[in-house]
């Protein structure tokens, strides 16, 4: 891993990542996890170039965030700034998310969602 990513471990958990996915995931809905895994998986690809993980880890470290400009206890309204975060993160790094992250991600999908 590089300097980037060890810093977003240090201060973001992975734990703290996984448990709001898993923990909302019902709530926040396939769209809203789908873009956070996808980005998850390619901010742990070696392959990635730094200025894209750390597009990643500003969106990422957003979702995770206690602090929302909507609160996530709203239904639906509540992850539409952090569904804004993911995409615009997505089509900011689109080209290095590859479709073995997309697959990975659909793949955890499937095992949440059924």
């Amino acid at each position: 891993m590089d300097n980037n990513t060890d810093n977003f471990s240090k201060n973001h958990e992975d734990s703290s990542f996984w448990e709001k996915i898993k923990g909302f995931a019902a709530t926040a809905g396939r769209e809203v996890i789908e873009k956070a895994l996808s980005l998850c998986y390619s901010l742990l690809d070696s392959d990635t170039p730094i200025w894209a993980k750390t597009v990643i880890i500003g969106a990422l470290g957003y979702f995770i965030s206690p602090i929302d400009a909507i609160p996530d206890l709203t239904p639906f309204i509540g992850y539409s700034d952090d569904l804004g975060a993911l995409v615009s993160a997505v089509i900011t790094v689109g080209a290095h998310i590859k479709a073995e992250h997309k697959a990975k991600a659909q793949e955890t999908i499937k095992v949440w969602f059924g």
